[in-house]
């Protein structure tokens, strides 16, 4: 009965471990898109209507 203590303890140091890497990653930038801008101008749009002052 013991070691299911033991286990559980550990198992809870490494849930808490895992936790503030993500949340330290998130909070550094980690996950910002970086690709998103560079391949949004790459997409074709709608051509702009030409503005004719007549």
């Amino acid at each position: 009965m013991g070691i299911i203590y033991l286990l559980l303890f550990f198992s809870l140091i490494i849930a808490a471990a895992f936790l503030w890497a993500f949340l330290w990653s998130n909070s550094d930038g980690q996950f910002d898109d970086v690709e998103g801008p560079a391949m949004r101008m790459l997409r074709d749009e709608k051509s702009p209507k030409s503005s004719t002052n007549s």
